[in-house]
């Protein structure tokens, strides 16, 4: 077994092939570009925005609560422009999504998670949920279910750099 592993490395070795680069994730380029992402990519996302305080919006296009928010949301986004808002369309399909994004002129990007795995990863339920992480990549408040006024300007003081 160690001969074994002795060889392969020592092949790995002499062909000169270069070690795998780490995936890079970037933010979507327009909020109706809807890349596909799972929880492992949400996490990469997250930790390249680490300096910017980042507030994610977890939604799905058929969600009732999630339309009654996006207009808050999108207004934040806007008067909030030193702040990264993220949305994460779960458990939809791209085309519901799309409608959506150009329905509410969602602004701000977001990413397509047709299994819902990010939510899971973050020990949601439901949606929608909205996170707000300051500029060290710190969860600092939670809100489950559709964001209000109030406690969206509350959040948004807390994460404020």
């Amino acid at each position: 077994m160690k001969a074994a592993l002795a060889i392969s490395a020592a092949l790995v070795a002499c062909t000169g092939s270069p070690a795998p680069r780490p995936v890079h994730i970037t933010l979507p380029a327009s909020p109706e570009a809807l890349p596909l992402m799972n929880a492992a990519g949400y996490k990469q996302l997250l930790a390249q925005l680490h300096g910017t305080p980042v507030v994610v919006n977890v939604w799905a296009s058929w969600c009732g609560p999630c339309i009654t928010e996006a207009p808050v949301l999108h207004q934040a986004a806007a008067d909030h422009p030193d702040m990264q808002f993220l949305g994460v369309d779960i458990l939809d399909t791209k085309d519901g999504a799309a409608g959506f994004i150009q329905k509410y002129a969602i602004s701000y990007p977001s990413v397509f998670n047709p299994t819902g795995d990010i939510r899971d990863s973050l020990g949601l339920l439901g949606q929608p949920h909205t996170l707000f992480y300051d500029a060290g990549g710190v969860l600092q408040a939670t809100v489950s279910g559709p964001l209000g006024l109030k406690d969206l300007n509350d959040d948004l003081a807390k994460i404020a750099a």
